[in-house]
């Protein structure tokens, strides 16, 4: 449709060196876009999965004078721009809290309007999504989505199973407490029935069972609104994962924001629990 002619268009913009930065050549037929805010951070510095709390769409529209709903509408768009810009970015993944296992506790017409927003932008960005070759997954719960939001969902996955570029994450019905009591859950059922020995179990073990299971764990978690709190969100999979939290609210959540905690990450030294090189050697 027009929306995914835009996007083509913007990238032809890009490749064509419009001053928001430019493509390097990679040696091989693939070439890389680099953003001028990130023209000097070496690219083995820059995150490889990004997952962001998609946080203040209530407080932006009553900021305004507007109805909630407004406020995911344009939290909505937020979500379009970031998907495109690390598509372009060359990002290996994009994790994004769409829906948490605690949202059915609001108001029942603004949980309507959530899923039926999203059965809409899944069904509006699906040509986008395919001519980007990103794949899109989803990890949560299923059973309590509206059917007509899951078959949407199915399908762009389905369509999308083969795309070798960015994987596009949606958390939805997500909680991280229920993800590890259903890891825990199948892994009992494994050892009752005797294909799993306990004293096997290993963190790869656990990990398997995840809903991310074969995902690499986040590099980096974005929060949006300035609240420092992880929410339930990928408990197990962000042991490790620099935080990076703006007072910004989502639905004003640009490319350049998204760069800017790109830098920040790229500046940071991380140690995984071991000693960074003021310590001493490893």
């Amino acid at each position: 449709g027009n929306r995914a002619g835009g996007c083509r268009r913007r990238l032809e913009r890009r490749e064509a060196r419009s001053g928001h930065g430019e493509l390097v050549g990679t040696g091989m037929a693939e070439e890389v876009y680099i953003p001028d805010a990130l023209a000097d951070v070496p690219r083995d510095r820059w995150p490889r999965h990004v997952a962001i709390v998609m946080d203040g769409n209530g407080r932006w529209a009553r900021k305004r004078g507007l109805p909630r709903v407004e406020g995911h509408r344009r939290g909505g768009q937020a979500a379009r721009r970031i998907v495109e810009e690390s598509a372009r970015l060359g990002l290996e993944q994009l994790t994004l809290y769409a829906f948490s296992g605690e949202n059915w506790r609001r108001p029942a017409d603004e949980v309507r309007f959530l899923m039926e927003q999203l059965r809409r932008q899944l069904s509006k960005e699906r040509a986008t999504v395919l001519e980007n070759n990103v794949r899109f997954v989803v990890i949560g719960r299923r059973d309590r989505i509206p059917p007509e939001t899951l078959a949407e969902i199915d399908r762009l996955t389905a369509d999308s199973a083969a795309n070798a570029g960015l994987v596009l994450c949606a958390a939805i019905d997500y909680g991280g407490r229920q993800e590890i009591a259903d890891a825990t859950r199948d892994l009992a059922r494994r050892a009752r029935d005797g294909l799993l020995e306990p004293d096997a179990i290993t963190e790869e073990t656990v990990a398997g069972a995840l809903y991310t299971a074969g995902m690499t764990d986040p590099d980096l978690v974005i929060r949006t609104a300035g609240e420092m709190r992880l929410s339930n969100f990928l408990l197990w999979q962000i042991s490790y994962a620099e935080l990076y939290v703006t007072e910004t609210l989502w639905p004003d959540f640009k490319e350049a924001e998204l760069h800017a905690a790109m830098r920040d990450y790229a500046s940071r030294e991380r140690r995984f629990g071991g000693l960074g090189p003021q310590g001493g050697p490893p």
